[in-house]
């Protein structure tokens, strides 16, 4: 029982080595979503919340973002969250690819897929509320019009 516990310690201590790319981007105001449409204050404060971390360059890497394995994981959701969506990035989208995240926005929602399970349980206050899937779903067609 000692040796597998000391093979788990140093497994454990080596898997420290391997450190994924914790990184945000340089902000350019004029391609952010707020720059680009009108963003609700109170939708503004739901993505703040709830949708930033993985879906902007405005990450906040807390302090279990360096701990093996589960620094791998955040980091590999973090770069799927940006590549799918990326509220900092809005503005070099095209029209149509806004007008398709808008409606994926509303959609993931609405089902529950976002955010993701496993954020919401390390990040209890990003669960959304039913008044925040109306708050968000009213935006995104109201923005579709415009």
């Amino acid at each position: 029982m000692k040796r597998l516990l000391m093979i788990a310690v140093i497994a454990f201590a080596a898997s420290q080595i391997i450190r994924p790319s914790r990184t945000n981007p340089p902000v350019d105001p004029k391609l952010e979503i707020g720059s680009v449409l009108a963003v609700d204050t109170v939708v503004t404060a739901i993505f703040d919340r709830s949708c930033n971390d993985c879906h902007s360059h405005r990450t906040v890497w807390l302090w279990y973002s360096n701990i093996a394995p589960v620094s791998w994981l955040i980091a590999h959701d973090v770069n799927d969250g940006r590549e799918d969506l990326n509220f900092s990035q809005w503005g070099s989208y095209s029209a149509e690819r806004r007008e398709k995240r808008l409606g994926d926005i509303c959609k993931k929602v609405t089902k529950g897929d976002m955010p993701g399970v496993p954020y919401t349980l390390l990040h209890p206050s990003a669960k959304l509320t039913q008044a925040d899937v109306q708050a968000i779903c009213r935006w995104t067609e109201s923005a579709k019009r415009n």
